[in-house]
């Protein structure tokens, strides 16, 4: 979804700014967000054939909900201890 926040998107752009998610992972997702009403997916008849993701109003809507999220994330995860560093 925070992909989408800047703009429409090829499944190539979406994966470039997700490092380490497969494309199997990617299309599934993206046909979920689709069938929940939050993106959109537009085929266009060329050749090569060309996808673009964008959110729907709704999606968008799910910027306020990222925006506190991440920064909950950056004023608290640190302190909950989530994640101890490991003695090696």
């Amino acid at each position: 979804m925070r992909e989408l926040l800047t703009g429409p998107k090829r499944f190539t752009e979406l994966r470039a700014g997700l490092p380490g998610i497969s494309p199997k992972t990617l299309s599934s997702r993206l046909r979920r967000f689709v069938l929940l009403g939050l993106v959109t997916r537009t085929a266009y008849p060329e050749i090569p054939p060309r996808v673009e993701y964008e959110l729907t109003p709704a999606g968008a809507r799910l910027e306020v909900v990222l925006a506190t999220m991440g920064a909950w994330a950056e004023q608290d995860l640190p302190r909950t201890g989530a994640f101890p560093i490991e003695d090696r």
